[in-house]
């Protein structure tokens, strides 16, 4: 099956990354809708067809808005970088229950520099960070198991913010302290551009995905949600 990706992509997010203002992209709109939104929502939906295989209960909506891609426009009522618009594709499919981007999902980020996958939870909520940690302090074999799974290991590595000092309530001799400390509870698979011309796109992102399985239970299990 061919990529619904082209080139064209990332040369569209280069040059609107040098000309972030609403006259260039007004003038590039048909661009922007043929390169960007319709690859990317044709991607949404064929991966649609594949979640079901691993991962039953995650969704894929191919929608403008309100669906698994992120809108290109920043939200800039409360930042000091005043750029109307975002540099990169950002697209998560979600679990059922989850209503927005801090819910247990599967992440594919194209920016101009760089293409990542991404599973997990980002900036969890506070009973749903505290929940995680009591997970891993009750279950450490099952969070070794997760962490640790081959497959898993072999694509992805894991990311995101973490506490300088151990959370309160929790153990500094406990041998997960590190984990303990996190504040995102995401792993991430690195990609190259030209991994997305290619007809293997979406078995090769599937198969990624797929081999986060176990990570993206235990985190599930933590927080009282079906996988």
């Amino acid at each position: 099956m061919e990529s619904p990706f082209k080139p064209g992509l990332a040369r569209f997010l280069e040059e609107l990354r040098d000309n972030n203002n609403r006259e260039w992209f007004a003038e590039n709109k048909p661009r922007y809708e043929t390169e960007v939104l319709h690859s990317a929502l044709e991607f949404i939906s064929l991966m649609g067809a594949r979640l079901p295989e691993f991962a039953p209960r995650f969704t894929a909506i191919a929608k403008r808005q309100g669906g698994s891609l992120m809108r290109v426009y920043r939200d800039m009522r409360f930042s000091k970088n005043k750029q109307p618009y975002k540099t990169n594709v950002g697209i998560q499919f979600r679990h059922e229950a989850g209503r927005d981007v801090h819910a247990p999902g599967y992440y594919f980020h194209i920016d101009p520099d760089t293409v990542f996958l991404g599973a997990g939870i980002w900036h969890p909520e506070r009973d749903t960070l505290g929940a995680i940690r009591d997970e891993i302090v009750a279950r450490p074999r099952a969070w070794r198991n997760a962490r640790e799974n081959r497959e898993f290991r072999k694509n992805f590595e894991l990311a995101g913010n973490s506490l300088k000092r151990p959370p309160r309530g929790y153990d500094a001799e406990n041998p997960w302290i590190d984990d303990l400390k996190r504040k995102d509870f995401i792993a991430i698979c690195n990609l190259q551009h030209a991994d997305l011309y290619k007809h293997t796109v979406y078995d090769r992102v599937a198969g990624y995905y797929a081999s986060a399985g176990a990570f993206m239970r235990f985190l599930c299990k933590a927080i009282d949600v079906r996988f």
